[in-house]
């Protein structure tokens, strides 16, 4: 039976390459929105879930970290893909003839030497296979696209320019989903990500950031996202008002498995001072593009 995995976006996306990529012959199944695709998992419509987390230009995306507290599944893989964007249009259209191109905003972005080049204006769409079928459903011969060389193969588009990000080493970061965790080995490389909550006290980010250089546990990635159920914490400060604070969610992805007493350890010790800790996955690490 073949391997299901849901996506957020058309056929065509880079998440879908991102999914090829992780099971070469696995089934996908788009998705409107990213929780969409969790629920597809959580509900056994599928199999195992991937979602970008982060890209090398433009940052984190946000949403889906608040989504992988949200909800209960595992990370279990990572995908690091190159990202290729190419200028697409209908066939017979030529770049001069473009008065538009429509992408995601992070792809309008990221191509955005060509484009102003090119003087067009730009138009936001969710997703950038989206953007694909949405100028061939209209035959808009007025607008191009910015997407995958693969979705001009789909959609029946010509490649008018490849390689138009600005910057050649575009990497995005995807992580694999699935309701249960993998058992965490040794013998290959491995990364663990977690979440937790500290108190608010001078230095203490410093000790939870210190438990890891003390065992020379490599930190890959340090994100912070507000508590949305508690976001403010008040703190009388005087007698003539107060301190106002965010409580913070802190994530971090760190270089070694839960199979060794080094991160073991250094969990542990977390635990000593930390108000919440999740383990989010413990998952082999990426290292090819």
């Amino acid at each position: 039976m073949r391997r299901r995995a849901p996506f957020q976006g058309y056929p065509g996306s880079y998440t879908e390459d991102a999914a090829f990529k992780a099971y070469p012959k696995c089934e996908t199944v788009p998705c409107n929105e990213f929780e969409d695709a969790f629920k597809a998992v959580e509900l056994w419509l599928t199999d195992k879930a991937v979602l970008p987390i982060e890209n090398s230009s433009s940052g984190s995306i946000h949403r889906n970290y608040d989504l992988l507290l949200r909800h209960r599944l595992h990370i279990v893989g990572e995908v690091q893909l190159a990202v290729n964007f190419c200028l697409l249009a209908l066939p017979g259209v030529r770049s001069e003839h473009l008065k538009r191109v429509i992408s995601h905003p992070q792809a309008l972005s990221l191509s955005d030497i060509l484009l102003s080049k090119l003087g067009v204006s730009r138009e936001n769409v969710d997703d950038t296979a989206g953007a694909a079928q949405y100028v061939v459903s209209n035959g808009l011969r007025d607008a191009g696209v910015v997407a995958s060389a693969r979705a001009a193969e789909i959609y029946g588009l010509n490649i008018l320019a490849d390689g138009i990000q600005d910057d050649s080493d575009n990497i995005t970061r995807f992580l694999v989903l699935a309701r249960d965790p993998i058992i965490p080995r040794t013998n290959t490389q491995f990364k663990t990500s977690i979440v937790f909550t500290l108190d608010e006290g001078p230095g203490v980010l410093f000790k939870a950031l210190a438990v890891f250089a003390l065992r020379d546990i490599n930190l890959t990635k340090i994100e912070s996202r507000p508590q949305r159920k508690r976001p403010l914490r008040v703190v009388d400060d005087s007698n003539t008002g107060s301190a106002k604070y965010f409580d913070y969610l802190f994530y971090i992805d760190f270089e070694a498995s839960m199979a060794e007493p080094r991160a073991q350890n250094a969990l542990g010790h977390l635990q000593e001072f930390a108000t919440f800790l999740r383990i989010l996955g413990c998952y082999p690490m990426d290292t090819t593009l």
